[in-house]
């Protein structure tokens, strides 16, 4: 949608926002696929970022004339958040120990995927885990787009020893950020101040996201949080740069996530999607482009704050 934008093929980028909404407003999200067996998993939430393109000078007229099914997307991501006790979770939601509510990928069926049913029948027969909960694994795997790498790995394990399901992700838990943002911008635009106040401030995700998530962690960067253990997962992914990408990290934050992508993650092609080598998909030395667009956005608007402050940053010897 970038490049149709770019490209001057502004209807083509308004065609694909209505045809989303049409999905919302039809299943209650966006599947994973056009395809009935992938109703059971949505993509990555990036409806609002797709809406911002359609009045890229004024995002929020586009968020008010889509705030439906922006709402309607948000209900999916965030159905059984009301009462769910401390420590527990339902579908996409996970309760932290001090009540806070983030996020999870989740898919509601606990079988073999038909698009991979043979890789997925394989790789149980030869597990030491319950093929039911694997099955499930797997399918919150695909449900985040990352199927598969070792982000979702304990140690330098194979997939069949995830759980994926149990970890609160950073990207996920950014873009619903973003989610919430928008929600609140349509709002205002309208004139509902009740809806408006509901989502204000969006800093009732960030006090929670950065408590588990955040700068907390040795590394400085934003890690996934393991919530079934309370421990964070032990390496660094591409997925660090999403807070930055959404506007959740403070200055400081910024540039601590720019130390890390320096030292861990940028190569001579650009981002790697993990520092590891280990032959699957989303890992090194594999970056994946959308991927290199989230570090450029959220790194961009670091570096312009800090040309406006004649700072220098750790990747500015790199940036070419």
């Amino acid at each position: 949608m970038l490049g149709l934008a770019t490209s001057g093929r502004r209807d083509l980028v308004d065609g694909m926002v209505r045809d989303f909404a049409y999905l919302i407003d039809t299943y209650g999200h966006v599947p994973n696929g056009a395809r009935t067996y992938y109703l059971t998993r949505s993509q990555p939430p990036f409806f609002f970022a797709m809406v911002g393109l359609v009045s890229p000078k004024d995002p929020g007229q586009a968020f008010a004339a889509y705030l439906p099914q922006l709402r309607r997307e948000y209900a999916f991501w965030m159905e059984g958040a009301q009462g769910l006790r401390a420590g527990t979770s339902h579908r996409h939601v996970v309760a932290l120990p001090d009540g806070s509510v983030l996020n999870r990928f989740w898919d509601d069926s606990d079988t073999p995927r038909d698009e991979s049913y043979r890789e997925d029948t394989e790789l149980a027969r030869t597990s030491r885990r319950p093929a039911r909960p694997l099955f499930r694994d797997i399918r919150a795997a695909a449900e985040s787009g990352w199927d598969f790498g070792s982000r979702w790995f304990a140690g330098r394990a194979h997939a069949r020893d995830h759980g994926y399901h149990r970890i609160v992700p950073v990207d996920l838990n950014s873009l619903l950020f973003g989610l919430e943002n928008a929600i609140r911008s349509g709002c205002e635009r309208r004139g509902d101040e009740a809806c408006a106040l509901e989502f204000e401030p969006p800093s009732r995700r960030a006090a929670p996201f950065h408590r588990p998530l955040s700068l907390g962690c040795p590394q400085g960067a934003y890690l996934d949080y393991r919530w079934t253990k309370k421990t964070r997962m032990p390496r660094v992914s591409a997925a660090t740069l999403y807070p930055l990408f959404v506007s959740l990290a403070s200055k400081l934050q910024a540039a601590a996530v720019a130390t890390i992508t320096a030292g861990e993650l940028l190569k001579a092609g650009g981002i790697v999607t993990t520092s590891l080598e280990t032959g699957q998909q989303w890992d090194s030395p594999n970056g994946w482009a959308p991927l290199q667009w989230i570090a450029v956005s959220g790194l961009r608007r670091l570096w312009s704050d800090a040309a406006r402050r004649g700072d220098r940053l750790p990747m500015d010897g790199q940036r070419q």
